[in-house]
């Protein structure tokens, strides 16, 4: 399940023309075009005649705040060229839902309402976001319906697999509203990193004493997942080792879950041979317990002299140092985590690793929070950011690798 990120303006100045056809998954497009409107976008709504027997037209305006166009003959809407003006303006069109009658049209050319008259006339980039019953879309037609469309070079966006409003569960849900959402952004989102494979690490790892205690530290992940996200809109293909967190996978990363840092190590190495970024942001737990017990450990047994109890620690592995140290080493991105001397520990840990880059903060700035604080450190100095969001500053931090894997 997709948890939506907060809005942070990563549509600001975009126009996205949003088609309603009819079907029960038209409700979800009034969330769709909230989540649009709070990333900063102008949304206009085209309906047909039968999406309008699900969600009045009267919602979306309300929604969007611009007019809702139904009628290709209504003379308020572009004096009989509704269908050439509204495309001209917008940087991308979205049918969602999309029915399979409508899908069919699409395929077939068919411009029988304004709707799809827009889709033949459009002058921008179309998405779909097909909607309809498990059979409807196994059916061999709207299977042919689809090769064509995706030939034809229209992104399609789903559909989802589960319930259904008839009872039944399979393929053919609606993707959700902030799944949606999210598609937009990357489709607007320029492909600064295009072609590269990013592995990366993010969250804690938790270390076990016994089968219910371990060491951990108290990351959230976020600014890591903040990060996959970043690096999968622009255009990277994202593989993410995270250890345990709340959080939801981003939108095109593969993730690999993990727990302790020998698993993460060992994912990461699975991945790194065909990789040429490693961002390594997890919070690894520098040490692991040498011996972990069975069952769980009681207060009444095998206790010290003074009724303490002696846990024998070892150093867990450095996976940034082993990937930067591989032959045909990636270009290793590190993080430094302090609670003092930023300047002074980060750049030596940049310096004992051999790292082009390393992005340092202190834990009161970023550690567990919403927000982050950065300085960047490579060979030619020190670079502070300033305070920023963790889906802002993620996006900074594209900036700063594309122009920095371009000068590599």
């Amino acid at each position: 399940m997709m948890v939506c990120v907060q809005p942070t303006n990563e549509l600001a100045g975009k126009k996205i023309l949003l088609g309603v056809t009819g079907g029960i998954a038209a409700y979800k497009c009034a969330e769709l075009v909230r989540l649009l409107k709070k990333a900063g976008a102008q949304v206009v709504v085209v309906m047909t005649e039968a999406a309008t027997r699900f969600v009045t037209p009267l919602t979306f305006q309300a929604l969007s705040g611009n007019p809702v166009a139904v009628d290709a003959w209504d003379p308020e809407h572009g004096g009989g060229m509704t269908h050439i003006d509204l495309t001209r303006a917008a940087d991308l069109m979205v049918i969602a839902p999309a029915s399979a009658d409508f899908m069919a049209k699409v395929a077939q050319g068919r411009a029988d309402d304004l709707l799809s008259a827009l889709v033949l006339a459009r002058d921008c980039p179309l998405a779909i976001a097909p909607a309809m019953n498990r059979q409807m879309w196994g059916n061999p037609a709207t299977q042919r319906n689809k090769a064509l469309l995706e030939q034809d070079g229209i992104a399609l966006w789903g559909p989802g697999v589960g319930e259904q409003a008839c009872g039944e569960v399979g393929e053919g849900r609606m993707l959700e509203a902030c799944e949606l959402a999210e598609a937009v952004i990357a489709a607007l989102t320029p492909k600064q990193l295009s072609g590269k494979k990013i592995v990366m690490t993010a969250g804690p790892t938790f270390e076990p004493i016994d089968p219910v205690r371990g060491i951990t530290n108290q990351s959230s992940g976020q600014m890591g997942y903040a990060m996959a996200r970043a690096f999968a809109q622009a255009g990277a293909d994202v593989v993410l080792v995270s250890g345990p967190v709340a959080l939801a996978t981003p939108l095109g990363v593969t993730r690999v879950s993990v727990q302790t840092a020998e698993q993460m190590r060992q994912a990461v190495m699975r991945e790194i041979a065909q990789a040429q970024v490693f961002v390594g942001v997890a919070a690894v737990a520098d040490y692991r317990p040498l011996e972990v017990a069975e069952h769980k450990l009681k207060k009444t047994a095998s206790v010290d002299s003074d009724g303490g109890r002696t846990i024998t620690l070892t150093p867990n592995p450095d996976i940034l140092a082993e990937v930067a140290s591989l032959p045909a080493a990636p270009y290793c991105v590190g993080f430094a985590a302090e609670s003092q001397n930023l300047d002074d520990y980060a750049e030596a840990k940049r310096l004992r690793k051999r790292l082009p880059l390393v992005i340092g903060n202190l834990v009161s700035d970023g550690l567990g929070t919403a927000d982050n604080c950065v300085t960047l450190y490579d060979e030619t100095g020190r670079y502070p950011l300033p305070p920023l969001s963790k889906p802002v500053l993620a996006r900074r931090l594209v900036d700063e690798l594309a122009a920095r894997l371009n000068k590599a």
